[in-house]
């Protein structure tokens, strides 16, 4: 399904060449060339694997792939067209070639999975564990979108007994197990083992999530000095030329966005005072980069004095976590029950990305007076400018627990990329369509 996909891009972009320099036989020669060269070189960047050997790998996880092998398909196209005597590509040619093959791989590579997931039954996975580290690993894949397992019951299984491989090889055959996964807090090698070998013996597909998750949450890549593994932590600062990307990327961006919106926004404005009474625009002091506070733009989904009645439905000193969501407020208005669903609510914060104040993806900003109740470990959420949207809002949104939104927010600033925003950005559209955790 990936490969028609591929060569559905393939097609695309010699649509689209033909449409700027190509005539109808040259336009021919490209399409035989394109299809066995394109889906070779898909194949040579590792686009065909992923799926079979991750619990969940997303379209979106493979954005850079997909960039390097459409630049390479466009490349050796033009080449092999050259070495035929046919007609050089010019740069407005490649440049539609590539704007088409890459816009239309990514839209039918994620088509292709949705379908995929529909036809195929899930992969049945055991999971090895009854403890904590168990039942975050069950949670988490409950919230999360995107894989293909259906959970058998956690199971328990004592590797280091003298029948615990075979135990764990009659339980893969008797459920028809396709993946198992070790999440065990005690997990040793010799267990490891003998769960692999059960594996290796069934051909099982098989993950483990480390004993100790939190030495494992800042890993950037896993390396080998020898036979001896590795794992490089970044325990650094991002460069100051990603920052300065990230900065450029994000005002030019947002400032482009909010000219496209501005019709939509002066809707919505208009819907938002039709609806009730009170200002357009909702403003709130919120904590920016280090803590600092700033006035963070909403468009208004609650009635006026909203923030005078908050007392009456929390106490913010009595509160066991610095965070609150009421999932049935009755301060939200008709109206704003639909921006919030579909996340309308937070475009004005575009304004604040220009200001310089957000970002369009970051760690979630928060009111100063609950940021005021951070303790250390919390606050590593604070030394990124926030963001519009972020892991937060891909990864479970209004279902998360504090902890959770911190621990995921602490990969996210502890891991950060370039790579990473545009993941998270193009996983906010599906996440605002499905509206999970959205309230």
């Amino acid at each position: 399904m990936l490969a028609l996909a591929d060569l559905g891009a393939a097609a695309a972009g010699v649509v689209a060449l033909s449409a700027t320099a190509l005539d109808a036989g040259t336009a021919l020669s490209a399409a035989v060339v394109a299809a066995p060269v394109w889906i070779v070189l898909a194949k040579v960047q590792g686009l065909y694997d992923a799926d079979h050997r991750r619990l969940r790998h997303l379209t979106s996880d493979e954005i850079p792939s997909i960039f390097m092998w459409v630049t390479l398909s466009v490349a050796t196209t033009a080449l092999l067209l050259s070495l035929a005597g046919r007609p050089g590509l010019d740069g407005v040619a490649a440049t539609a070639m590539w704007l088409a093959a890459f816009t239309t791989a990514v839209a039918l590579r994620a088509a292709a999975r949705a379908l995929w997931r529909r036809v195929v039954p899930q992969e049945l996975t055991l999971v090895l564990g009854d403890g904590e580290l168990a039942r975050t690993l069950v949670r988490k894949l409950r919230l999360e979108p995107g894989h293909h397992a259906a959970l058998l019951s956690p199971g328990v299984l004592d590797e280091r007994s003298p029948g615990g491989d075979l135990a764990l090889d009659a339980v893969i055959r008797v459920r028809s197990v396709e993946r198992v996964v070790v999440a065990r807090e005690d997990l040793d090698e010799a267990g490891l083992l003998a769960v692999v070998r059960s594996c290796r013996a069934t051909r099982t597909k098989l993950s483990v999530t480390p004993p100790l998750p939190a030495m494992f949450g800042t890993a950037v890549s896993l390396t080998h000095l020898a036979e001896l593994p590795l794992i490089e932590l970044r325990t650094w600062d991002p460069s100051r030329s990603t920052l300065l990307l990230k900065h450029a990327f994000d005002r030019t961006a947002a400032a482009l966005v909010l000219v496209l919106l501005a019709p939509a926004m002066a809707a919505i404005a208009l819907a938002i005072r039709l609806d009730s009474p009170g200002p357009v625009l909702f403003r709130q002091r919120r904590a920016g980069v280090d803590g600092r506070p700033f006035t963070m733009l909403k468009f208004r989904t609650m009635v006026a004095d909203a923030e005078r009645r908050l007392a009456e439905l929390v106490d913010l000193d009595a509160l066991d976590e610095p965070m609150f969501k009421l999932r049935d407020d009755p301060r939200v208005t008709r109206t704003g029950r639909w921006l919030r669903r579909l996340s309308l609510d937070e475009l004005p914060q575009l304004l604040n990305v220009v200001a310089g104040h957000m970002s369009l993806v970051g760690p979630r900003p928060e009111e100063v007076r609950l940021v005021e109740r951070y303790g250390e470990a919390e606050r590593v959420r604070i030394q990124m400018r926030p963001g519009i949207t972020g892991p937060m809002q891909v990864h479970g949104r209004g279902e998360l627990t504090f902890a959770e939104r911190v621990a995921i927010e602490r990969e996210y600033v502890e891991n950060h990329s370039l790579r990473k925003d545009a993941s998270i950005l193009l996983q906010t559209v599906g996440a605002v369509v499905a509206g999970r955790g959205a309230f």
